[in-house]
């Protein structure tokens, strides 16, 4: 039985509008998230995700449905989400992982995100 890669992200909202990630490495727009380090709990990788990939400081709201998928390496993955808003900004250094931030409304999010997942999200 292969272990299930634990994951966990943002849907980071200010005002109307929701923060989407571009990942030039797969070419898609998806939500900030990644996988869970050692020891390290679910809320904790969330935030930190979302501030590696992002520049943001944010908070936890509520807690939104989990998503569940086979990864890239063939592993079943569970990502688990949560509403959020910014509280800081450090700024959005473009890198390898994440190239480009595009804060847009839902209906242009709903359009734009690369997989029907991240869409239940909103």
């Amino acid at each position: 039985m292969t272990d299930v890669v634990r994951a966990a992200g943002g849907v980071v909202q200010r005002g109307g509008d929701v923060l989407l990630v571009h990942r030039p490495r797969y070419d898609d727009w998806t939500f900030p998230k990644g996988k869970a380090e050692e020891g390290e709990s679910d809320e904790d990788c969330a935030l930190r995700e979302v501030h590696e990939e992002t520049g943001l400081h944010c908070v936890l709201e509520d807690e939104l449905p989990s998503t569940h998928y086979v990864d890239t390496k063939g592993r079943p993955k569970r990502v688990r989400w949560w509403r959020m808003s910014v509280q800081a900004d450090d700024g959005f250094t473009a890198n390898e992982e994440v190239d480009e931030l595009r804060w847009v409304d839902q209906v242009t999010a709903a359009g734009l995100l690369s997989y029907p997942r991240d869409v239940t999200l909103i």
